[in-house]
């Protein structure tokens, strides 16, 4: 078996979900010990390797943290058609590939400053906190999805928070009853990379159940990360009528109590759900992506509020702030208190000899090979920010559906763009 892959393996058995940083850097501490590289961790936890007296020109740079939909749980991996799985959970592909085929160059020997970086999928931390001096002109990350494409922009991105406080009691008669409505099942996905695809947003789902019976909202819980399309979405709801659901994914229980005195959350909560326009705000012909986008991520009911939270990206900082203002004035106006956090910059496509270069060792293998600009935040418009001198690209294997189930990555693929990343270290270093 490809390397690569026999060491992807062996970091799928070390806890990575975000925040969780100890085992991880335990692991690359030793691994580096083995491979005679220096190892440095800095207060964000991100790592760093490099050769003692080396001279690299390069650095290398993933992020190690994976997206977790269960807190813990260790991807019991499958192998089918081509594709390594996980079996019910993520498989951290994204991005504890582009994290072994570095290792795999540590085992080499390569003269390449690496760079783990911590937290990137809840907010790309690492990167904005990182306090290593890299003396690398270049940097290549390999977080990318999409064999064949260099990609030299991103999507900047901004989270909104918003809490509604109202809640009210009121009386209602026998003809109410009470039910459990669940959506379970969906596909999720990556809410910046596959907004375009149409997948459905259990939350979304989930406020159509409620409009269509015109129930009242006792409690309601969604989402599983701030940056995944919602596979998943609970609520408790108070109708004459009995409520349906289009979707094969939607189960709809009847609660044997009968209600009384029911404390409500606003009917404008649900009407805010309803009519919020999720998904794609605006598409760049030019670049051949989407310009704009903003998912409805999660939704979340505490003793004193319901909070709900918002992912919007794009290619463009005016556009971003523009659809972050739309956004923040439309809650406001259904009664929201407002905020907003993880605020990354768009990484403006740019043009320079060294994506030149990735495009062309690329083109010898793959000859379809371009550049490209991709919906999603890369920790390369910070890393930028951060070392303004250092031309950076990056590339990566077919990922699909990655922050889901069925995330899945192509083994033909990692053992092309391994190809690919081995030639271009041996040219440019």
């Amino acid at each position: 078996m490809n390397r690569v892959l026999e060491l992807f393996k062996q970091i799928t058995k070390v806890p990575r979900c975000s925040q969780s940083h100890k085992s991880f850097i335990n692991h690359i501490q030793e691994f580096a010990k083995i491979n005679n590289y220096q190892c440095k961790v800095d207060d964000t936890k991100n790592i760093l390797c490099y050769k003692k007296d080396g001279n690299a020109n390069i650095c290398l740079q993933s992020h190690y943290d994976i997206v977790c939909l269960e807190e813990s749980k260790i991807p019991k991996i499958l192998e089918t058609d081509g594709y390594l799985k996980a079996k019910d959970s993520t498989l951290g592909a994204d991005n504890g590939i582009g994290c072994a085929m570095m290792m795999a160059l540590m085992e080499e020997g390569k003269d390449c400053e690496f760079l783990f970086t911590s937290d990137e999928e809840i907010g790309l931390i690492g990167a904005n906190n990182i306090s290593f001096d890299l003396s690398s002109s270049y940097m290549l990350n390999l977080d990318s999805e999409d064999e064949g494409d260099v990609y030299i922009g991103c999507a900047g991105g901004i989270d909104i928070c918003a809490k509604n406080f109202e809640r009210k009691t009121i009386e209602v008669d026998e003809s109410y009853s009470l039910y459990e409505v669940s959506i379970d099942g969906l596909a999720g996905g990556h809410s910046g990379v596959d907004i375009d695809k149409g997948i459905p947003n259990a939350i979304k789902i989930m406020s159509a159940v409620i409009k269509e019976c015109d129930a009242y909202l006792l409690d309601i819980n969604g989402g599983e990360r701030i940056n995944s399309i919602p596979r998943s979405c609970k609520a408790i709801i108070c109708s004459q009528n009995k409520p349906v659901s289009s979707s094969d994914y939607t189960t709809i229980t009847q609660i044997d109590s009968k209600p009384q005195n029911i404390t409500v959350l606003p009917k404008s909560l649900n009407n805010l759900i309803y009519s919020f326009a999720q998904g794609v705000r605006g598409y760049d012909k030019e670049l051949g992506v989407v310009l704009s986008s903003i998912n409805l991520a999660l939704i979340t009911t505490k003793a004193d509020h319901v909070s709900i939270e918002f992912s919007a990206r794009s290619m463009d900082d005016t556009e971003l702030n523009k659809l972050k203002e739309e956004t923040l004035t439309l809650l406001e106006c259904f009664g929201f208190k407002n905020s907003t956090s993880g605020k990354y910059p768009a990484w403006r496509p740019e043009h320079n000899e060294f994506a030149e270069k990735v495009l062309q060792i690329y083109k010898e293998h793959i000859s379809s090979a371009s550049l490209k600009a991709i919906h999603a935040g890369l920790e390369c418009a910070i890393l930028k920010d951060k070392y303004p001198n250092m031309k950076i690209a990056s590339i990566g294997p077919n990922i699909n559906f990655p922050h889901s189930c069925n995330e899945a990555v192509e083994i033909k693929s990692v053992y092309k763009v391994f190809d690919v990343l081995k030639n271009i270290v041996g040219k440019i270093s």
